[in-house]
């Protein structure tokens, strides 16, 4: 096996530091519900071809977030799931159909708005209501924008679960959107297999970061982990906010 199989062509010091905000990020999810995903995909954005960037952080937060699920099995809302996956789905198929590629700065802007919306506002009803909708409006935006983990958080935070339901619930319905999100690109011709043993050993490491933040999530009262999760909540909103504008901004400079 050559080393570049190993670090998928990246280099031991790009690949290093990966594997270390794998941990890092896994472990934030785990123990405060949300924020590892978007942290991930800041990193890999950074550093990955433009074309690798959201295959690779889909098959990663899948891993992730089975390694989640998986060890909180028994909290998971099961009721949640049929419809939520249902609208997955769609909202996958229609995402991998589209044409025309949605501007990335305005899709940016309308998710960090509604987060900041169903942290300070009584969750719309439809938000509370319907998994469906939650997952194909999730799913079609995964498909362009990648790190949707604090929308469908802003769904999970709605049904007003305690703290193990919440993160295990959400790892639940995020494993199902990235499961159907990776099997998307392969079909449309992602080449997997170049970094499969590279995504093997961040998977690995990520699930490591997850034992770990499973610990802090077990000290933590409900009321304090609601008020950690709105706190990230708003801070990804923000950050999101941020960067659909300067986006924007950027491309209208552009344009002149």
């Amino acid at each position: 096996m050559s080393p570049e199989m190993i670090h998928a062509g990246l280099g031991w010091q790009v690949a290093s530091v990966l594997i270390a905000v794998s941990f890092a990020a896994s472990f934030i999810t785990a123990a405060f519900g949300i924020g590892g995903g978007a942290v991930m995909l800041a990193v890999l954005a950074s550093l990955l071809p433009a074309a690798a960037i959201i295959p690779v952080h889909g098959v990663v937060q899948f891993g992730s977030n089975v390694g989640r699920a998986g060890i909180m099995l028994r909290h998971v809302h099961w009721a949640t799931m049929l419809p939520f996956l249902a609208g997955a789905v769609l909202g996958v198929g229609l995402g991998g159909a589209v044409v025309v590629q949605l501007e990335p700065g305005l899709i940016q802007l309308a998710v960090g708005g509604f987060i900041l919306w169903s942290v300070y506002a009584p969750p719309p009803d439809f938000l509370r209501r319907s998994a469906a909708i939650a997952g194909g409006v999730s799913s079609f935006l995964t498909m362009f924008f990648g790190g949707t983990g604090p929308f469908v958080a802003a769904y999970v935070r709605a049904q007003n679960f305690g703290r193990m339901q919440h993160v295990a619930t959400h790892a639940a319905l995020m494993t199902a959107q990235h499961l159907l999100k990776s099997l998307v690109f392969g079909f449309l011709g992602f080449a997997f297999a170049e970094w499969a043993i590279f995504i093997a050993i961040l998977v690995a490491v990520g699930f490591l970061g997850t034992v770990v933040g499973r610990l802090v999530l077990g000290r933590l009262e409900d009321v304090g982990f609601r008020r950690i999760l709105g706190v990230i909540l708003t801070l990804l909103a923000l950050r999101l906010i941020y960067a659909g504008a300067m986006d924007l901004w950027a491309g209208g400079e552009a344009a002149l």
